[in-house]
């Protein structure tokens, strides 16, 4: 049996977590992300569901 090299995953640096159970309308994730963004960084919000949060993170950071 022949097994395919996993692909590789690109790096990113998780700059902070937020939990998913918020309050309705409460977006503090996308907030932090976008501050981060006027810093210069290209920050992202992405959702974790194994750990049921958002992760604020930047890819392609070593």
């Amino acid at each position: 049996m022949v097994r395919a090299p996993k692909p590789a995953s690109p790096s990113r640096i998780v700059l902070e977590r937020f939990p998913a159970g918020g309050p309705r309308g409460s977006r503090p994730a996308e907030r932090f992300a976008e501050a981060r963004r006027m810093e210069g960084q290209p920050a992202e919000v992405v959702m974790d569901l194994a750990s049921d949060a958002f992760l604020v993170i930047v890819r392609g950071a070593s």
